[in-house]
């Protein structure tokens, strides 16, 4: 049971904190860090006197509170900023963050802080529970049996969110399930009525963010997607996420001109129709309405959340996904594309931004794998002999266009139309591009639509595009001067030409292994290193207040072994999220795997007993070499059978000779409270070394794993295993 509820409390504070705290969205690994060192410090504090699961209903209503507190300050004064890394020129791009300018603030906020009181805050909630997982593990003499169950409990945790999610249940009843299941460990009757009466103010705090209170015909409706808390705003067809501004739904033909700009550029160049496209995220369908305003043949629809593309079915005033043209996919871009079998004439990137990481193990967001040199090959096999790959956002700055028009040059052979509104004649690399909405066309090979609109473009000068999509319906755009309208005196016309992008500097590009658009260059930014610096620190102080009195030793092996696993981990996320798409069931099940193969390395040290490590030990590292010297790119041109058998088989063969090696090591604990709480302290060590994937990229992140594990093959205790068989 206590298995369990660590397991469902720390989904659900990963998913709630991320999205009521602003900003915490990215760095969503630290609150899973934090959970960590509270089981940690609890296992380690197992014997000491007191049951420190009586703070634990207490600390979640101030922790809750707080985080309700910051989100109604930031909302109703528009002074308040968070300062996520210096949004005017970072060193990595969060969409989202720059909502407010320093220079206009009257008072600025360091993430870092927020993160940090936010980080010990999570870390206290779980120290209860730790103390209460740390005593059944000393108080059961079959430490693997122990184990055994500690998994069962975990895996029923994964099941139970995952049915949350899908169910899309408020956030509210996964409160109750973990405040009111802990009630179970409250000793005593007399706490155990505080436990209740701070349980229910937590509830009603997380109530009024389920269903937020509003004054009447500005109703606002919140749900939890699998992804984010998704306030819906029906007077404005607006969609927030995780309380940023994130899309509003449009009638195309009053106000959706930019949508209908690579149409309108291809038409008045003298080009045909696109008649099949494929539109990535679409949304709640703008970007689906813009291309059936152009009467395409089919328009394929791809998107990852299910409750946007739910509202946009249900509110878009267009009502583009019931059209019998569009045929709706809920999944993630770079795996529909590899299986779809159709070709197209045009590929749109519609605005792809998430505004959330993949997982908290990783530094990943859900469109990462989007923007690779080898997602744009993919794009190319799908484009029809002559076919067009479209791809615009805001992308805040000069150095992500850039990067992103010689990725386009390099995989498509030609350099890409870059264009943006409002007009620039260049784009350098220092530009900051807030405000500037950038369209990136790029052909196919053999692709006349592309080098027709960039003769013209050329030749004219200028494109003129209106923001009433009713004034571009019957003129030619090309020409040197706005078109005159007959009738109207002074129409507004917006100047769209050639942009020259400067590419200094610009010498990395993405890849399945470092898949970062938005880190400007393979490093560790500076607020990465602050965060590491805060959950160092945090963990010291936490452990400092709550360590047992004496000395506790700290077990080396089973440390290395906690962090060693923590980047095998997060390579298994990574690697299956690639290969099978970044959606919240492939994550799901990666984690129910990781845990099931867990189980089945206990059951085999249960019937096997070995009394041998080392066979074990050189089976793990020799997989994890294999790993390192075998690139992701191979198992994506696997056929489907083969690419699951070998992706599953480099994934968890690892984890369950890992699983082994703890299991028999902690067969012999004399202390499992401690070597529980070291194994699990060592999964933060891993967590911190996961930024080196910035640097470095995901593939040698096995490289510091093999030296973890080496380092727990020194560290370990001399206990004959066949006397603790």
């Amino acid at each position: 049971m206590v298995s369990f509820l660590i397991l469902f409390f720390e989904l659900a504070c990963i998913r709630w904190f991320g999205a009521v705290v602003v900003f915490l969205a990215f760095f969503t690994n630290l609150v899973l860090m934090a959970s960590f060192l509270g089981v940690s410090v609890g296992c380690l504090a197992s014997r000491r006197r007191g049951d420190l699961i009586n703070t634990l209903s207490p600390l979640t209503l101030v922790a809750v509170g707080l985080g309700t507190l910051i989100l109604w300050i930031y909302v109703h004064f528009e002074g308040v900023m968070i300062d996520v890394g210096g949004q005017q020129s970072p060193q990595q791009v969060y969409f989202g963050t720059d909502a407010r300018v320093r220079d206009l603030a009257t008072f600025v906020i360091p993430i870092e802080l927020i993160a940090g009181v936010f980080f010990l805050l999570i870390a206290l909630l779980f120290v209860g529970l730790g103390q209460v997982m740390g005593r059944r593990f000393d108080a059961i003499p079959n430490r693997v049996a122990a184990y055994t169950w500690d998994i069962l409990g975990s895996l029923t945790g994964i099941v139970a969110f995952g049915l949350v999610s899908y169910f899309q249940v408020p956030a509210t009843a996964w409160f109750a399930v973990s405040l009111l299941g802990s009630l179970y460990f409250v000793p005593r009757a007399g706490l155990r009525w505080l436990h209740v009466a701070c349980a229910l103010g937590t509830l009603y705090l997380v109530a009024r963010i389920d269903w937020p209170p509003t004054t009447p015909g500005f109703d606002v409706q919140n749900t939890w997607s699998p992804y984010y808390l998704v306030s819906y705003k029906p007077w404005a067809r607006w969609i927030d996420v995780n309380n940023m501004s994130h899309q509003g739904m449009l009638r195309i033909a009053k106000g959706g001109s930019a949508y209908m700009l690579p149409y309108l550029l291809n038409r008045d160049a003298g080009g045909g129709s696109f008649d099949d496209v494929l539109v990535i995220g679409a949304g709640s369908g703008n970007d689906v309405a813009a291309a059936l305003a152009q009467r395409p043949r089919s328009v394929e629809a791809v998107e990852i959340d299910p409750v946007i593309l739910e509202i946009g079915r249900r509110d878009h005033p267009d009502r583009p996904f019931s059209d019998p043209r569009v045929r709706v996919h809920l999944d993630d871009g770079r795996s529909f594309v590899r299986r779809t079998d159709r070709e197209y004439d045009l590929i749109i990137y519609a605005l792809v931004d998430s505004l959330v990481l993949h997982s908290g193990y990783s530094s990943l967001r859900l469109e990462s794998f989007l923007f690779t040199e080898q997602a744009f090959a993919d794009i190319k096999t799908k484009l029809k002999p002559g076919g067009v790959f479209a791809l615009y956002n805001f992308y805040r700055q000069g150095w992500v266009v850039g990067r992103l028009a010689k990725l386009a040059e390099k995989v498509f052979g030609s350099p890409p139309i870059v264009v943006s509104l409002p007009y620039q004649a260049t784009i350098s690399p220092s530009d900051n591009q807030r405000g500037h909405i950038t369209f990136l066309l790029v052909g196919n090979t053999g692709s006349e639509v592309v080098e027709r609109i960039r003769d013209r473009l050329q030749r004219d000068g200028a494109f003129w595009l209106n923001p009433e999509p009713r004034y571009n319906e019957f003129i030619n755009g090309y020409g040197s001067e706005p078109p005159i309208l007959q009738g109207i005196a002074h129409p507004e016309f917006h100047r769209i030409g050639l942009a020259e992008v400067g590419l200094e500097g610009i010498d990395i590009l993405p890849s399945d292994d470092w898949p970062f658009l938005y880190l400007r260059e393979p490093r560790i930014p500076a607020l990465n290193l602050r965060g590491m610096a805060v959950v160092g620190l945090g963990a010291v102080i936490v452990l400092l207040v709550f360590a047992s009195p004496g000395r506790v030793s700290i077990n080396g092996q089973m440390f290395f072994l906690g962090a060693g696993f923590m980047l095998l981990e997060t390579k298994g996320v990574v690697h299956m999220a690639l290969l099978f798409g970044s959606t919240w069931v492939v994550n799901s099940l990666v984690f129910f795997s990781i845990l099931l193969m867990i189980l089945l390395s206990n059951l085999y040290v249960i019937a096997a007993k070995p009394q041998r490590l080392g066979p074990y030990y050189a089976l793990l590292i020799a997989c994890l070499g294999l790993n390192i010297a075998v690139p992701m790119s191979v198992f994506l041109s696997l056929p489907g059978t083969a690419k699951v058998v070998a992706s599953c088989s480099v994934v968890f063969v690892p984890v369950f000779f890992a699983g082994v090696v703890f299991a028999t090591s902690f067969r012999a604990s004399q202390r499992p409270d401690v070597d529980f709480g070291s194994n699990i302290g060592g999964i933060i060590l891993g967590g911190l070394c996961e930024f080196f994937s910035l640097m470095v990229g995901f593939n040698h992140l096995l490289v510091i794993a093999i030296a973890f594990y080496l380092l727990s093959v020194v560290l370990r205790p001399r206990i004959s295993l066949a006397t603790a068989a």
